[in-house]
């Protein structure tokens, strides 16, 4: 069992569990529930705005202590104020050291979009998205079906969520929904946890041509993101950039900085 088998067996069950503690119904009450969304795919194309999608996490299976005591409001706060034009919130505990609390957190100090990273697989974990403040989510193609896409997807759309679809491979392509506004070439392996940025160079003359294009993971110096623009990237998903230092938000202004000079 690989890495990302492993993340899915947990998600299962931690899913059940939640649903058994936190019934929609409950969900649904929350004051974020009914609140007005940001748009992700806007945000990023913004001509004053950096494309820069900066995420919050704490550690990862590839490295277990990125931050582990990071404060997500600080880190959000200076992420945005540094430039950033959305904000990437993991809510993965076993893996990746986050919770649903870290983007409410998030939510209750920032203006902007925020999307929900995370591993989901289930119906139940879009209305809980909704529920904690997120403008839009994470649809992983390598662990879900077409028409679990689909059906995913066309129920965040129903509460005024953004999708984002995270593909690694030109097959999983053809689990696209026209639907869907946004794209991500994830250049990390999911299998290994090893990144090539040359993934996303690859697959950008393949991805449909009126989606929001984003180029995630291993993502490191400013010439790299310049290059991918140039290729017709959008937007840049980077965290552990970041999140590797003691003041991330002040690493994100720093590299926002190196972009706008390369």
């Amino acid at each position: 069992m690989n890495i990302l088998d492993k993340i899915v067996t947990q998600k299962q069950k931690e899913v059940a569990e939640r649903k058994e503690l936190y019934p929609t119904l409950l969900l649904e009450k929350s004051t974020f529930f009914n609140s007005k969304t940001v748009s992700l795919s806007h945000y990023i194309k913004r001509e004053d705005k950096s494309g820069i999608i900066a995420e919050f996490k704490r550690k990862s299976p590839s490295k277990p202590d990125i931050n582990l005591f990071a404060n997500v409001e600080e880190v959000s706060i200076a992420y945005m104020q540094g430039g950033a034009s959305a904000l990437s919130i993991l809510t993965d505990s076993t893996f990746f050291g986050g919770k649903s609390e870290d983007l409410t957190a998030a939510r209750k100090y920032n203006f902007c979009p925020i999307l929900r990273k995370d591993f989901i697989i289930d119906e139940y974990q879009v209305i809980e998205a909704r529920s904690i403040g997120a403008d839009a989510i994470l649809l992983i193609a390598e662990i879900l079906t077409t028409e679990q896409v689909k059906q995913l997807s066309s129920l965040a759309h129903s509460l005024g969520m953004e999708v984002l679809l995270e593909i690694h491979r030109e097959s999983q392509l053809e689990k696209y929904d026209n639907n869907i506004k946004l794209i991500g070439v994830n250049n990390r392996d999911l299998d290994t946890f090893k990144t090539d940025v040359n993934f996303s160079k690859q697959l950008i003359d393949k991805l449909p041509q009126n989606v929001t294009k984003v180029s995630e993971s291993g993502i490191h110096d400013a010439h790299v993101v310049k290059e991918l623009r140039a290729c017709g990237y959008d937007g840049f998903l980077i965290g552990e950039r970041f999140m590797v230092n003691a003041h991330p938000g002040e690493a994100c202004k720093s590299f926002i900085q190196e972009i706008a000079q390369a």
